[in-house]
């Protein structure tokens, strides 16, 4: 009786402080009805309505005008005396009302709309509120409520009987607890579904991906009450209370396992549609989402499969909620090195609901699970070295191999397996927060994988292309500094001088034969040191690689490796795409070395000018080419496939086509190759045409170059196999990484070019450099790209993210402009017209090939 007296002084308080006493003269200054009152919002009443029980605070009664509040005061104000027998007759039907719904712990929708419609005859919402708050402030009542109704067989209703009989002891009981948490302070009291609670026994299996929520129910429930303010008030204020109780069962109880229904607690939360208005995203949104980030990894796993089943519309909904509260706190704090956004619990919880929903956009999209390359018959050798660990006595650690998101496993799904979510992946990047993010911190915790330290690198999706590769740019280095601390370790144990970088000598005119010799006895004796950083020497020149002497030679091996004369690779006219020749006379050897250039590229950042079709791409991250994949390889025989499935004649008939097909070789000769065995006898039919058409295009982007392509992705893996690649970048954002970006932006380059030895933005010449790149044609912008970083592509992220610096390099002269490659740095004399700066630099772009000493 105490504590229930000390709950309804509580809510004595709380309507006082929100709504007042309705007495327009009121004196008391922490009524809402008095003159000077300053208006709180719902938390702040509560929090205060606490303080003032604390320190019993004047009460106010209920003055006559306040319709409709009287009852909220009845319960507890037993000796208050009517000067109306009208107002008598109100007060005793008010509490009738109460009386009628105090016993209510769960919801059903025709609970719902019965209590909704007598409060709406009596024009006083209170009992539907406290009902509200009572229900979906308890983890308990909200488990039960809105369930899916299952007709039972005769011997399942003879069991429910005893078990509704304890029930209803266990609702009391769960009433008495709920009253205790009001009393006190703190939410830590409220009674744990799972225990004692003989209600939850009684559920029937589900599959892995349904609930015993009536979600249909649910979402009707929340249209018809969301729009009375003071309801949704109620749904808020039950959220903050909910929310630490749910942490703190998850937590420290494990009571998922114990009840799968848990469960239905968060599925109903997350169909209010007003989670993500500005109410919510103070306290009540963080604090849920902090509860639900404790769910254990086959309750996330089961929500991303019931929620796959949602809209592309729905799946948005929920994706927006938890964006934007983590924009809401990425731009309310002030984050930096000191201050890290990887320590704020709301960011970090977010994210990682963020993750369920991202899954379910996999899981709802279009998947292909069943096409994916096979694994390479034979490991990619270890290094014959002993590397630091084991010199140390101790196990190499990262023998583990790549890394895989535990949620991704237990689903059974990749992101690569889905062609097209319900919503695009874009829309899961955090721009603010990528703004935000210390890259290097967070690697440094992606490494460690310390349990109270939390990477955004677990969670690609929520980052950007700039922010991913800045992470694998840590990766690479931190990787070339460690093989080259063992090469000087194991050269002091061994007493050998060991170079502790990856040496390239070159000739320029023999550039394929002296690099590709070298790479590919690296690769035979020590794999290991294709892991260290790359450096390369041209023979008669006198450049020092720092980073611009790598850049050419990547450049100079690609023209020549993709030179059509070599016949290694077929060029399509149409597409302007590279494609594996699947008659070429080069050895499987010849590909594996191609394959090492494209990873040491991305391994020491260098962009290439390769143009693939994305299937490569596909099939480097592990997929097989498909029908869908002819679209962007072959697009004249795709169309003619396309055509075949969509013809409404007969096939066979008009067509007169078998599953035979023919391609020619490297010198135009024809090649028969049967699809299927006897393929010249069996026609194709308006049944099987399908069935030819997914043959036929195995054969052309699998098996055809089958041992093409396994040599030339083995040698990709040489370099990148124990890199976070594959776990942080989707196929086209490998492309992106190796190619750069297509789009030349070179207003963006303007804004972020940075000048040295006495020019600035302002400067004559400055302002007439800008004005003449901007009249060049495209292939001019690209030889002035060349020229001055190394590359005729932009970075990923664009020009704007090339950190180019124009420096003085005397006064007015005959000479011509030169660059620092390795640093992006144009050296440029202060000429004395604007027609001399232009002919000087088209002559510079134009004419530039090799290295020397300034």
């Amino acid at each position: 009786m105490k504590r229930a007296a000390a709950k309804h002084l509580i809510e004595r308080y709380y309507h006082q402080l929100t709504e007042g006493c309705g007495n327009e003269c009121c004196s008391n200054s922490w009524c809402a009805s008095s003159v000077g009152f300053t208006r709180m919002d719902n938390n702040a009443a509560a929090v205060k309505a606490l303080e003032l029980y604390k320190v019993n605070a004047k009460l106010c009664d209920p003055h006559p005008s306040k319709k409709g509040t009287a009852s909220t005061y009845l319960e507890s104000s037993t000796h208050s005396n009517s000067a109306s027998s009208d107002q008598q007759v109100n007060h005793k039907e008010a509490l009738t009302l109460r009386e009628n719904f105090k016993d209510v712990s769960y919801l059903t929708e025709e609970k719902v709309y019965e209590i909704l419609g007598m409060c709406g005859e009596k024009e006083d919402y209170s009992p539907l509120i406290r009902v509200i708050g009572r229900v979906f402030s308890s983890a308990e009542g909200l488990v039960q409520s809105f369930r899916r109704s299952k007709p039972h067989t005769k011997e399942e209703l003879k069991s429910l009987q005893g078990k509704d009989e304890d029930k209803d002891e266990d609702e009391k009981e769960a009433a008495a607890c709920s009253a205790t948490a009001m009393e006190e302070d703190s939410p830590s009291s409220s009674t744990r579904p799972g225990e004692g609670s003989s209600g939850d026994n009684d559920v029937q299996k589900l599959a892995p991906d349904e609930v015993s929520v009536d979600i249909d129910a649910v979402r009707r429930v929340y249209e018809r009450l969301l729009s009375n303010e003071k309801i949704e008030a109620a749904f808020l204020n039950a959220l903050v209370y909910l929310s630490p109780n749910v942490e703190c069962d998850l937590t420290y109880h494990n009571v998922y396992s114990r009840d799968p229904n848990y469960l239905n607690l968060f599925v109903i939360v997350m169909e209010n549609s007003n989670l993500h208005s500005p109410e919510y995203l103070e306290i009540a949104l963080p604090q849920f989402c902090k509860a639900m980030s404790k769910l254990p990894l086959a309750a996330q796993a089961k929500l991303a499969r019931l929620w796959s089943h949602y809209s592309a519309e729905q799946i948005r909904r929920m994706m927006e909620t938890f964006q934007q509260l983590i924009t809401y706190k990425v731009i309310s704090n002030e984050f930096n090195s000191r201050n890290l956004v990887n320590d704020d619990d709301a960011v970090v919880a977010s994210t990682k609901c963020l993750k369920i929903v991202y899954y379910a956009n996999v899981l709802g999209g279009d998947l292909d699970v069943e096409h994916n390359e096979e694994e390479d018959e034979e490991p990619i050798p270890e290094s014959s070295e002993l590397t630091l660990q084991e010199l140390l006595g101790e196990e190499r650690r990262n023998k583990k191999g790549p890394r895989v998101d535990p949620l991704e496993t237990e689903l059974g799904v990749r992101t690569n397996d889905c062609r097209r979510p319900l919503i695009p992946f874009e829309e899961f990047i955090n721009e603010p927060l990528n703004e935000v993010l210390e890259m290097d911190k967070d690697y440094t915790f992606f490494k460690v994988e310390t349990e109270n330290k939390f990477s955004f690198m677990t969670c690609p999706f929520i980052l950007n292309a700039v922010t991913k590769n800045l992470g694998l740019y840590y990766d690479n280095r931190i990787r070339m500094y460690s093989e080259r601390r063992i090469t000087v370790l194991y050269s002091l144990v061994q007493g050998q001088q060991l170079n502790p970088y990856l040496r390239l000598k070159v000739r320029r005119d023999h550039i394929i034969d002296d690099a590709l010799v070298r790479l590919e006895m690296i690769a035979m004796e020590n794999p290991a040191d294709l892991k260290k950083q790359l450096y390369v020497e041209f023979e008669g020149e006198q450049g020092v690689d720092e980073g611009g002497v790598s850049k050419e030679f990547f450049q100079l091996v690609v023209e020549e490796i993709f030179n059509p004369d070599i016949g290694m690779f077929t060029y399509d006219e149409y597409t302007k795409l590279f494609w594996f020749n699947p008659s070429s006379f080069e050895n499987e050897g010849q590909y594996t070395l191609i394959g090492i250039v494209l990873g040491l590229a991305i391994y020491n950042n260098c962009i290439l000018d390769v143009h693939f079709p994305m299937v490569v791409y596909r099939k480097l991250m592990g997929k097989k080419g498909t029908f869908r994949d002819l679209a962007d390889a072959n697009p004249v025989l795709n169309q003619s496939l396309k055509e075949l499935l969509e013809y409404e004649g007969s096939v066979e008939e008009d067509m007169m086509i078998t599953f035979q097909i023919s391609h020619n070789d490297l010198f135009g000769n024809p090649l028969m190759y049967d699809l299927r065995e006897n393929g010249d006898k069996i026609p194709v039919t308006n049944d099987n045409r399908r069935e030819f058409v997914a043959q036929y295009s195995d054969y052309i982007l699998n098996k055809s170059v089958e041992k093409q392509f396994k040599a030339f992705r083995r040698g990709f893996h040489m370099v990148t196999n124990e890199s976070p690649l594959k776990y942080l970048f989707r196929p086209e954002e490998i492309e992106l990484l190796i190619c750069g970006s297509r789009n030349l932006d070179f207003l963006a380059l303007e804004e972020t070019t940075e000048y040295d030895g006495g020019y600035n933005r302002d400067s004559r010449i400055i302002k007439d450099f800008w004005e003449t790149l901007h009249s060049f044609g495209e292939e001019q912008k690209r030889l002035f790209l060349q020229f001055t970083t190394g590359t005729d592509r932009a970075p990923v992220g664009g020009l704007g993210k090339l950190k180019m610096i124009i420096a003085k390099n005397g006064p007015d002269t005959d000479r011509l402009p030169t660059s620092h490659t390795c640093f992006n740095v144009l050296l440029l004399p202060e000429y004395s017209s604007k027609d001399k700066l232009r002919e000087r630099l088209l002559k510079a772009i134009t004419y530039a090939k090799g290295f020397g000493m300034l």
